[in-house]
């Protein structure tokens, strides 16, 4: 009796303790998601206002500083002690997804976390203070349509002339430690501070969305605002720009490093390991990347030297690719209009073949603009996503800073990519799907994202275009150029390479100018391992087409491959490949 009564405790104690685990694991999933993209907002107040997540308009987080960063740290661990009371068997498939996204995020965070990174808190490609200037501009995502938009920005001003003491600060760290940006990105960045500097506060960028004020403003309104921003731009931010100057001129350009790759600074190789597995989202190693690059490199150049003997150029391929970038024939436009009205017609020529290739496509509205002169001379063309309540369309951006220099050779790609059915149908797509958490409808990896833009690239044909030979030209230049980019990041943060090294290389194998080579090599300085992203995306969502492709045979239906593709966002490549894999099984 005595033994029977133990072994009933026993059994009512693993009852007990089975059920306080059970307990442990009822987290509402929803709701850790909904915290997961609230805290991520916080933490990123500039990527909240570009998703269109209007109550973080008026804040700006001081991201170099160790007490951010220790507000990361905390972050990352509430979210990892979350996850791990999550029961995955009560998840469906895409919650799953969703389980794995932020348990991989949280992981990659952690990593980078651990790097110095922080003591370069600017350079010319992209950042706070290029952030605040597209902002000041009244044409970008931060919203002037009341006066509680244009109080907030005020208040971001005021946070922004502390960002600047506080960008001096750690960059002094950072000049202490060795861990500098090269001299050429310092020489960059400059002018970009310099040209915010005006005599007249009328004509400062931070002045801009005084001179449209909305209709329904009345006069005391406009009189208020007019004299506070030019008093902030007056008292605060032209001081601190002037602030900036001195001290790169006189004392970081004088620090700033020769070495052009991130791997000669102390930690570069394990802050470089880091951005690898950030930007691809895969385990490959620096090495293996580059041997992919110098593959591809040799497999475009074999289709490049076709298009040569097709046009019936007589020379070597370099020749050949020389003469592309200065042929008369390839810059016929005078004016900036004509160049906006060129992708315009690009547009009308694919419209009627969409249809063919995609059921799933966005309702977000689309447009097609040339880049801000305040950034035009250093920006490439990109794509800003539109806002889901359709108060702001999606942008295609094309800088013009010389309309008689502008070469159409990469027209046509160019558009899949940055617009239809690139990152526009990808990003649009993400954004209005809402049986997707909201950290999912707004997040960003750059294999996928990037990935299936430059996937689309190679989708031109089919959608009637590239029956010009020297536009299929553009097209494997474009996609050699994203070789290219395996071969000369990894090369300059891996292996040593200079940057001279890097653009010859570039020269030697593209139909790109060397100013635009040269601007490219310094944004991979800039942001180590971004421009892996690219290729190593497009490479996986083409293997995964020809799988499905094999095994489905009859059964394939390009429609259905490219609304799997699309439908759950960005993930990192291995859930894609998961998903379609589970896909083609399930469809056999």
């Amino acid at each position: 009796m005595k033994k029977l009564k133990v072994l009933t405790s026993l059994i009512l104690l693993s009852l007990l303790l089975a059920h306080c685990k059970s307990e442990e694991k009822s987290v509402d999933f929803k709701k850790l998601t909904d915290n997961y993209f609230d805290d991520k907002n916080a933490l990123s107040p500039f990527d909240a206002t570009l998703n269109g997540q209007n109550q973080y308009n008026n804040q700006l987080v001081l991201d170099m500083t160790d007490s951010y960063r220790k507000q990361e740290a905390q972050f990352f661990d509430k979210y990892q002690n979350e996850l791990s009371k999550v029961d995955l068997e009560k998840l469906s498939d895409e919650e799953k997804n969703s389980y794995e996204i932020i348990k991989w995020e949280i992981e990659v965070g952690k990593q980078i976390l651990k790097q110095p990174t922080n003591l370069m808190p600017l350079q010319q490609f992209w950042g706070t203070h290029l952030t605040m200037s597209q902002f000041a501009s009244g044409t970008a995502a931060q919203p002037f349509k009341t006066e509680k938009d244009y109080r907030n920005f005020l208040k971001r001003i005021d946070l922004y002339s502390v960002w600047i003491d506080s960008a001096i600060v750690y960059m002094n760290k950072g000049i202490d430690k060795g861990i500098v940006l090269p001299k050429s990105l310092t020489i960059k960045v400059i002018p970009q501070f310099e040209e915010i500097l005006t005599p007249k506060v009328e004509d400062n960028l931070f002045y801009s969305t005084i001179k449209t004020f909305p209709a329904n403003f009345t006069e005391a309104q406009k009189s208020s605002l007019s004299k506070e921003y030019a008093s902030a731009i007056q008292e605060k931010l032209m001081p601190q720009y002037q602030k900036m100057i001195v001290f790169l001129k006189t004392k970081y350009l004088p620090a700033s490093r020769s070495t052009s790759g991130i791997g000669s600074i102390p930690n570069g190789k394990e802050i470089y390991a880091a951005y690898v597995k950030q930007w691809t989202t895969t385990t490959k190693t620096p090495d293996e990347i580059h041997e992919i690059g110098l593959k591809e490199v040799a497999r475009l150049n074999a289709e490049m030297e076709k298009v040569k003997v097709q046009v019936g150029f007589k020379g070597t391929l370099k020749e050949f690719l020389n003469d592309v970038r200065n042929k008369k024939e390839l810059k016929p436009f005078t004016t900036p209009e004509q160049v906006i009205a060129h992708f315009q017609k690009i547009y009308e020529t694919i419209k009627p073949n969409v249809d063919k290739l995609f059921s799933l496509q966005p309702k977000t509205k689309f447009e097609i603009r040339r880049t801000e002169a305040f950034r035009e001379k250093t920006a490439s063309a990109e794509y800003i996503q539109g806002a889901v309540d359709g108060s702001r369309p999606g942008i295609f951006y094309v800088p013009i800073p010389n309309a008689k220099e502008y070469n159409v050779l990469e027209d046509e790609d160019l558009f899949l990519h940055e617009a239809i059915p690139g990152h526009h149908f990808q990003m649009s797509l993400q954004q209005e799907n809402t049986n997707l958490p909201n950290f999912r409808r707004y997040n960003w990896f750059g294999a996928y994202g990037e990935g299936w833009a430059l996937y689309t690239e190679s989708l031109g044909k089919e959608l009637g275009l590239y029956n010009d030979p020297y536009q299929y030209l553009g097209m494997l230049n474009d996609e050699i150029h994203r070789a290219i980019r395996l071969v000369v990041d990894t090369g300059m943060h891996s292996k040593g390479w200079t940057r001279e090294q890097a653009i010859q290389y570039s020269l030697n194998n593209e139909a790109e100018s060397e100013a635009s080579i040269t601007s490219e090599v310094e944004r991979y300085m800039a942001i180590p391992g971004q421009a892996l992203s690219y290729k190593i995306g497009q490479l996986k969502i083409m293997e995964l087409r020809q799988k499905a492709t094999k095994e489905l045979g009859t059964k394939f239906d390009i429609k259905k491959f490219h609304a799997m593709v699309l439908e759950s966002g960005v993930m990192p490549l291995a859930l894609l490949e998961n998903k379609i894999n589970t896909w083609i099984q399930a469809n056999k």
